[in-house]
This record gives C-alpha cells, structure tokens and sequence, in this order.
C-alpha cells in the first residue's frame, strides 16, 4: 500500500477536474495500480500547478487511489490556494500536508486542521500568512501534534512560547469582550 507517490505536479492544472484526464508523472518507483487501475498508494502530488480551489478533492483522491481514505500525504505547494478549505479536514489519516508557495492569508484559518489527529508535518511558508508577527505560535499551538513546520523541527521551547502566546492572547481577547 505505500507504493511511489502519484505525481501529477506540473500539469499546469487549474481545477481539480482537470487532473481526471492526465497520467501520473512517471518516477524513480514504478506506480502500481490494482484490479480497478487505481493507484496502491498513500501519496498525492499535485504541487506547481494553478490550482484555486481543492473543491473536488475529495473526489480526485477518490479517482486515483485505491484507498482514498489513506492518504497520509498531500503537497498542494505553489498554486494559488487561498483559502485552507474544509475539505482537508475530511482527510484524517493526513501526515504530511505541503501549501507553502500559495496565497493562504488568513492565519487563523489553519485552526481548522486541528480535527486531524495525525498531522506531524505542514508547510505553510511563503503565504501571506507568514508575515503576521504570531504565525510560528499561533500553528504549533493550534496544531499540538506537529514535530515539523516550514522543514524546520519543532522545539521544545517553541512548544512553551507558543502555549505561553495562545494562553496570553486568550486573556487578551476574553478582557477585550469584558470591557
């Protein structure tokens, strides 16, 4: 089951629809497919592309692999992503999860990916995001389980500033609604 990534990076896809019709990038590890000619693998690229929208990923994981329900890994960097859209919420086995080089510019969007109880690894650098002064602590605090962000480990330090940073903008917040 854990057989070469399926590769469609560099298809210049613009909507996921768009990747029903293309064959995989053939690499190092020959892909192999099942009886259905679905894909025997827990890895989707869809990196370097012009995807806006993961509206239909669902059924694009669906199309290529024989058990959509265990992808564990996702890169979706450098597209134009926007938005982290709740469809990737539906992932729950995702391990790794890749959206730097996008257009994601609201930080507290990445809440959402809270629900996923096997995330360890994100990239989310080179979003807009990244300039907000809180972003570092505000992802590993939302994102607890995480040992890696942007490719770098997560510390043990970073761990206590981030708890420290979201317990603080919490009191912050709830004095603000008091007033």
């Amino acid at each position: 089951m854990y057989g070469a990534p399926v590769d469609l990076s560099f298809k210049n896809i613009s909507s996921l629809t768009d990747t029903w019709i293309e064959e995989p990038n053939s690499g190092l590890r020959p892909l192999k497919r099942n009886s259905e000619m679905k894909y025997l693998s827990c890895s989707l690229r869809l990196n370097n592309n012009n995807i806006t929208d993961l509206h239909d990923l669902q059924k694009t994981v669906s199309h290529f692999l024989a058990q959509p329900a265990h992808l564990t890994w996702l890169d979706l960097s450098f597209n134009k992503i926007a938005h982290i859209d709740h469809v990737l919420c539906e992932l729950r086995e995702l391990r790794v999860l890749y959206l730097h080089g996008n257009s994601i510019f609201i930080l507290s969007e990445v809440d959402r990916l809270g629900v996923l109880p096997h995330l360890h690894t994100i990239t989310l650098h080179g979003n807009v995001i990244e300039t907000n002064k809180a972003y570092r602590n505000r992802v590993i605090s939302v994102l607890p389980r995480l040992k890696t962000m942007d490719f770098s480990a997560i510390t043990r330090q970073e761990r206590v500033l981030a708890k420290i940073w979201h317990q603080s903008s919490n009191r912050c917040r709830s004095s603000k609604v008091n007033q």
